[in-house]
């Protein structure tokens, strides 16, 4: 495979790194370039761009190319195929050398202008800053409540709080960073795991942007997929309360059970009461069923787990080389 690289000769190693998963993102990769420039000039430190491309099927690498070219702060790996949002995420923060590294959507909704307030916290301290979204008073109600519904059953499923509204938008510093990539677990949710590590934290709020171009990724299966991943690979609760479904409805099994004993002992009632006894067995075997699907869940995850199958698949580098290092003035490639 042969990759291309605008690297000068000399390249100062970077303070700060930007990571950006896209997918199928061509027409916003160059506004938001051109929206960080500013912001990241201003900063007066050595920064990168690192955009992970997740198998687009448009321009969306092409851009990347082109802009490393305009430009050898912007650098970029190319997945295989599309992996999702999360292992392209975590592609590129495999990738990202600075000393703080900052994750952001390439759609242009997360604000260019929270950077440095991201990095202030940094500078004081903090390890991980997280953003909270505040949502817009036009936001349906529908997404409204889903949203806050995930975070409050997520928060009580893994024993993690998780506030509304909190997303991919983050700062971590580089000790954190290299303690998230040391997770080899399949099910990335990287929301949980950034929670779950602790570190000292602060949080900033912004107004979510409208799309630059093209249409959200995030379709409401998609968004479903992702809460379902998020609660099944952080917690075994969702087994332990069929545990607990398990025993009651065996309770009130026994007890159907003994009331059609006594019914047959000391009544001559046969035939009355055998439609609640088909729809109390259809109940049971409903619950069944569906203790037999979270259990199948979780044994398929297992299966995932042990197979130790590499979680994504780069295709092509520009501006760094497999170990996630730069070597400026030369080529990078496989």
């Amino acid at each position: 495979m042969r990759e291309s690289s605008a690297s000068p000769a000399i390249e100062q190693s970077p303070i700060l790194s930007i990571v950006i998963p896209a997918f199928n993102e061509e027409g916003n990769l160059r506004q938001l370039h051109a929206s960080l420039l500013p912001i990241l000039n201003g900063l007066a430190l050595p920064w990168e761009i690192v955009f992970a491309d997740d198998g687009s099927r448009d321009a969306t690498w092409s851009e990347v190319v082109s802009l490393h070219h305009a430009d050898h702060r912007v650098k970029g790996v190319q997945l295989s195929r599309n992996f999702g949002h999360q292992y392209a995420l975590m592609a590129g923060l495999a990738q990202a050398r600075g000393a703080a590294v900052i994750s952001m959507d390439a759609d242009l909704q997360h604000p260019p202008s929270l950077i440095p307030g991201l990095v202030e916290q940094w500078r004081q301290g903090a390890k991980v800053v997280h953003t909270r979204r505040q949502d817009p008073e036009d936001l349906g109600p529908f997404k409204r409540l889903t949203s806050h519904l995930f975070y409050t059953i997520f928060s009580l499923l893994s024993g993690v709080p998780m506030e509304s509204g909190m997303a991919d938008f983050r700062l971590l510093d580089r000790q954190v960073l290299a303690e998230i990539l040391a997770f080899r677990e399949d099910g990335l949710f990287l929301r949980g795991i950034v929670q779950w590590v602790g570190y000292p934290k602060a949080t900033l709020s912004y107004q979510c942007q409208e799309r630059f171009s093209g249409q959200s990724k995030y379709t409401l299966r998609k968004m479903l997929r992702f809460a379902w991943t998020g609660i099944t690979s952080f917690s075994i609760i969702p087994l332990r309360l069929g545990l607990y479904i398990g025993i009651l409805t065996s309770m009130l099994a026994f007890a159907e059970m003994a009331y059609a004993i006594a019914m047959r002992l000391f009544t001559e009632t046969v035939v009355p009461g055998w439609a609640s006894g088909v729809a109390f067995v259809s109940f049971l075997f409903g619950i069944l069923f569906i203790l037999l699907g979270l259990i199948g869940e979780y044994i398929g995850r297992i299966l995932i787990e042990v197979r130790r199958r590499p979680r994504f698949l780069v295709n092509a580098r520009i501006g760094v080389t497999p170990a996630g290092e730069t070597h400026p003035g030369q080529p990078c490639g496989n």
